[in-house]
């Protein structure tokens, strides 16, 4: 069963309307999760809206924040949250693509945010984790985020054959099309695989090395960045439907302050970030011309070619709706 669409438009109703009826209501609690590690760059954002859900929403919804990775590991939150066992989650599609495959597109989308919220896109991809993973794809925040290649010694080109790069299914397309030979380790084992000489590089988003103290075994960071950070805030679905219109307008009109504001944070997170990295050391490779456009292509359609075999009866529509 598809829930019923909760319009952002609908959930800009005064705060009286919400305060209505709290003293007899019952106050819903959601128990939540985060695939990240509390106070780093992609659980930051989550817990402000929990900050923000748990202040203005006295007597009608509260978070029970549990914790990050320490309180459940994140490839198991996908059927957590699908099988109720928690009731929201902080999460990415890289650590549910085994029950939707089809939300590695959501790194690959280039036109804003709003707009695929506006065009039909964000309606397809909550269908699917309606059908899929049982959850009401609430909000996305990081979609301003680029990743990078971070390496430990000087790249001329967007040519990785002879290279080893740590790597999750985000880029896997991505790096194999260019030639690198590609190591899967969980993000605590990449230190001492820099360390090791293991890897000679790893993908990752603009922000966040610093959180995991990458930055002393990186030594260059390739430019331009690509493909989106796609960081979605779900909530169970059967949770979702069993709220009343007020608590899930509230929790709506809470999202879209949590999307608003993410032009504004990626930038400041982006300028700190890139600052801190020239302060220790790490140079900028940029790919310009023919390399630039090569980069940037071949990141696009190995992506999509990876859609098209993952989830074929979805692939064109999002790609139309996604993809400027």
């Amino acid at each position: 069963m598809i829930a019923r669409r909760v319009l952002v438009g609908s959930a800009l109703a005064a705060p009286a309307v919400f305060a209505a009826g709290r003293a007899t209501a019952q106050e819903m609690v959601l128990r939540a999760v985060s695939v990240f590690q509390e106070g780093t760059a992609f659980s930051r954002p989550f817990e402000a809206f929990v900050q923000k859900v748990n202040e203005e929403g006295r007597g009608l919804v509260r978070i029970n924040f549990i914790g990050g990775p320490r309180a459940m590991p994140p490839f198991e939150i996908g059927n957590a949250i699908r099988n109720g066992v928690i009731d929201m989650a902080n999460t990415s599609s890289a650590f549910y693509a085994n029950l939707l495959p089809a939300a590695n597109a959501i790194r690959l989308s280039t036109r804003p945010w709003s707009e695929i919220r506006a065009n039909g896109g964000w309606d397809l991809l909550n269908r699917l984790h309606n059908e899929r993973t049982n959850s009401w794809y609430l909000a996305r925040h990081g979609s301003e985020i680029p990743f990078h290649l971070y390496t430990t010694r000087e790249i001329s080109g967007p040519d990785l054959r002879g290279w080893t790069i740590r790597t999750t299914p985000t880029y896997s397309a991505f790096f194999t099309a260019l030639g690198a030979n590609l190591v899967t380790t969980p993000p605590g084992e990449v230190y001492t695989a820099l360390e090791r000489g293991v890897v000679n590089g790893y993908g990752w988003p603009a922000v966040g090395i610093f959180d995991l103290g990458w930055h002393e075994r990186t030594r260059f960071r390739v430019d331009p960045g690509f493909y989106s950070v796609d960081v979605s805030l779900q909530i169970n679905l059967r949770r979702w439907q069993a709220m009343r219109d007020e608590q899930r307008a509230f929790l709506t009109q809470t999202a879209a302050w949590l999307e608003a504001g993410e032009t504004e944070r990626a930038r400041t997170q982006i300028a700190a970030e890139f600052a801190r990295m020239e302060q220790v050391g790490i140079r900028v490779i940029t790919f310009q011309g023919a390399d630039r456009e090569r980069w940037l292509n071949t990141a696009a359609e190995a992506g999509w070619a990876e859609i098209a075999q993952q989830a074929p009866e979805h692939a064109a529509e999002l790609r139309r709706l996604l993809a400027a």
